[in-house]
Formats: C-alpha cells, sequence, structure tokens
C-alpha cells in the first residue's frame, strides 16, 4: 500500500475488483469525515466484514445514528468509566488465573476472553453471575472469529480459512441464543435493570411505543459489544508483544504504571504520561481498523478532484499514521515523540477512533480498558516470544498479529 500510494494523495484504482478513489492527504480525510461528511455515506466495500447489524447505530438513517449514540453515551463516557475499574481490574485477574508460568498462551485469544468479559460485565449488569461468564465467554469465541475474517469479496473468499465461515456463523448464533434468553427474562421481570441493555429495550416513540423489537435489540447489542472487544483485543495484542521487544520501553512503562497505582505519577514536559504515550504509539502502528471506505452521496469536490454520486472512497489510517511528513522516521516505535507532536485538530493524520459524528463513541471506555488490562496483566507477568519468532501482521476485519503465542513469567 505504501509503495503503491506514495507520493499519490487521491489516485484511482481498483480494490477486489470495484472502482474506488485512494485518499491519502490527511486533510482531505477530515473534508470526508468532519467538514463535508453529509455528503458521505457508508461504502460498500469492506462493510460486510465488520456490520452485525443494518438498526441503531448503524443506521443509514443519520436521525437514528444520533438516538442510539444519545442512548449509549451514558454507559460510556468517561465519569461512567471511572466507576468500572475496580471490576475490570477483578475481571483481568479471572482470567489470568488460569496462566502457568512458562507454558505458552495464545495472546490474542486470550485479549479476546478479557475484552469480552469486561464488556458484558460493565455493560450489561444484574444478570446471575453464571449467566454473564457464559455472555463473555461465547462473545469471545464470536470476537476471535470476527478479528481473523477477510474482508468481505471475491480476495477473501480465497483466502477464507477453511470452515471459517460456518464458524463465524455458529459463533454469532450461540451469543445471540444466550443473549436473546436474558431479554427474554428482563421482560419478564420489569424491575430488574441491566444497563445498557435495559436502555436499548426501553426505548420508546412519543406514543411509548418500544422502538425496536427483541430481534433488533440482539443486532444492536451484538454490535456494540463486538466492536467493543475486537478492537481492544487487537491493540492489547500488540502492546504486550512491543514490550517483549523493547525492554528499554518496559522498564519505562512498568516504573509508569507502579508510580500511578501510587498516585505519583506526572506527566513530564507537559506532555501526555508514558503509559498514555506508548498506547498512543501502539494506536499509530497498529490501528485495530486499519482501512475505510465511505461513497459519495451527490457529486463532490475533494480537492481538485471531481468524484460522481456512488464513488467509493477509501482511505487507511494505517497509511494516514505513517506519513513521514507528520511523523519522522514513522516506522520507528518511540512514545517520546507524543511528548513534542499533538495529535492535529486540522487534519485526520491520527485517527485511531475516527473522528466527526461517526467516530468511536466508546473511546472513552477503550482508553481506561486499555491502561487498566495493561496494568493487571503487566503486574503479574512478563510475557516473551519464542527465539526466533517472526510475528507478521494480518490485515484482517483488524489489523492483528498472524499468530502471537508468548510464554509467561512470573514478575
Amino acid at each position: 500500500m505504501e509503495r503503491l500510494l506514495r507520493g499519490r494523495p487521491v489516485r484511482n484504482l481498483t480494490v477486489d475488483g470495484v472502482d474506488a478513489v485512494f485518499v491519502r492527504d490527511p486533510v482531505l480525510v477530515r473534508q470526508i469525515l468532519v467538514t463535508e461528511s453529509k455528503n458521505y455515506g457508508k461504502g460498500e466495500l469492506f462493510r460486510k466484514a465488520r456490520n452485525l447489524s443494518r438498526v441503531g447505530m448503524l443506521s443509514e438513517d443519520e436521525t437514528m445514528h444520533r438516538h442510539y449514540r444519545r442512548l449509549a453515551n451514558p454507559y460510556l463516557r468517561s465519569t461512567k468509566v471511572d466507576e468500572y475499574v475496580p471490576a475490570m481490574r477483578d475481571i483481568v485477574r479471572d482470567v489470568m488465573a488460569s496462566w502457568r508460568a512458562g507454558k505458552p498462551v495464545d495472546v490474542q485469544a486470550e485479549m479476546c476472553r478479557i475484552s469480552c468479559a469486561i464488556a458484558v460485565g460493565t455493560l450489561i449488569t444484574g444478570l446471575p453471575a453464571e449467566t454473564t461468564r457464559a455472555l463473555g465467554e461465547r462473545l469471545s469465541v464470536l470476537a476471535w472469529e470476527m478479528i481473523r475474517k477477510p474482508l468481505y469479496g471475491h480476495a477473501a473468499a480465497r483466502a477464507a480459512r477453511p470452515g471459517a465461515s460456518a464458524r463465524l456463523s455458529r459463533a454469532r448464533k450461540d451469543f445471540r441464543e444466550l443473549l436473546a434468553e436474558c431479554i427474554a427474562q428482563l421482560l419478564d421481570s420489569p424491575e430488574t435493570t441491566a444497563g445498557y441493555l435495559s436502555a436499548l429495550l426501553t426505548d420508546s416513540d412519543a406514543k411509548g411505543n418500544r422502538v425496536l423489537t427483541v430481534d433488533q435489540v440482539c443486532e444492536e447489542a451484538v454490535m456494540m459489544l463486538t466492536a467493543a472487544t475486537v478492537t481492544t483485543a487487537s491493540v492489547m495484542s500488540w502492546s504486550l508483544y512491543v514490550l517483549s521487544q523493547e525492554p528499554l520501553v518496559e522498564e519505562r512503562l512498568l516504573k509508569d504504571l507502579t508510580q500511578k497505582r501510587n498516585g505519583s505519577a506526572g506527566h513530564g514536559s507537559g506532555g501526555p504520561g508514558y503509559t498514555l504515550r506508548f498506547l498512543m504509539e501502539i494506536l499509530r502502528l497498529y490501528p485495530p481498523v486499519w482501512i475505510s471506505c465511505r461513497k459519495t452521496l451527490s457529486d463532490v469536490a475533494l480537492g481538485d478532484h471531481r468524484l460522481p454520486a456512488g464513488t467509493n472512497v477509501v482511505f487507511s489510517s494505517y497509511l494516514l499514521h505513517r506519513d513521514p511528513e507528520r511523523y519522522p522516521d514513522p516506522h520507528r516505535f518511540d512514545p517520546d515523540r507524543w511528548l513534542t507532536t499533538r495529535p492535529s485538530k486540522v487534519d485526520a493524520s491520527y485517527i485511531p477512533f475516527g473522528i466527526g459524528s461517526k467516530g468511536c463513541i466508546g473511546e472513552p471506555f477503550a482508553w481506561q480498558e486499555l491502561e487498566v488490562i495493561l496494568d493487571v496483566v503487566t503486574q503479574e507477568w512478563k510475557l516473551g516470544t519464542e527465539a526466533g519468532s517472526h510475528i507478521r501482521t494480518a490485515p484482517e476485519t483488524t489489523l492483528h498479529p498472524r499468530r502471537l503465542l508468548m510464554h509467561p513469567q512470573p514478575r
């Protein structure tokens, strides 16, 4: 991608047999996502790889989209997320209880288990403990299959692993069935509340009629919970891998996390603390949502280019984050670059969570969750890879390590 698009801010090309315009200029990408977002709708390319729902927040209807963002916001805003921290820590420790010194663990699968247990345990409350655990485990199976799903289309069909489609369908069915049972129980006991799930169930119109059917509530909850987990699992997998390869980075991170637990961490030279800089750099180099597509709703002018209605417009956060004009030595992992570099407010040169009205509503939740998982895991375990192992990047539904087995040793 870098070689193909170098020096070309806008280029016509074919993606999986479909004509598209690839945009690499971060100023133009911000125009697409923010200043002229009303002229762009969801693109068909890649959408079927990710979307699990066409209602609620993923609706094409802007009014409905905003409505469901408002429904989810009380459970994802920063002040609410702070309340989740003790539960998050307990969940991470509970999952790690099965780890054994020297016995390899599939880090991505474990990060799926952790992130899914956190999402279910914090966003869906009031259920019996065994039901919460079962939901988390079924969601982790679904998330793991989603992470490894190739992008939709002819190329994806050729690259798909044998049985992958059947496993994904089965995982989705198993999770939805249990979720539907939980919803039925909630409807039978209206006095019971279950956080975000209850907000969807009680959403009503001006006449008091329920807006979403039970099936649509399931679809919306599956979308939200999957989106909240597949990205976190991928980011955490890269975080733990980078720490195993960068001992000086690991040393500084552990020191900063210890200071934060003791209430004595500072922000150095007026910039973000080291833990935040570390996570920002992980998200710069390994953005989980690495490529996106929009479609023009009318004839538009994009810079010096005229695009007719119906044009697929593709852009990649992976490329935007590795622009040497904005990030000197862009392939080097350097958390300290964020002491002097600030995410731009005038372009889209750093968009790990997207920007504009369709930006990730769970960003405050994600930052807190990533820090908690990082703290608890590194406090108890030092993870290393096999000597001589080479970890490849898999650009599938998320940008994740192809296969990441690591050996835990107690701190």
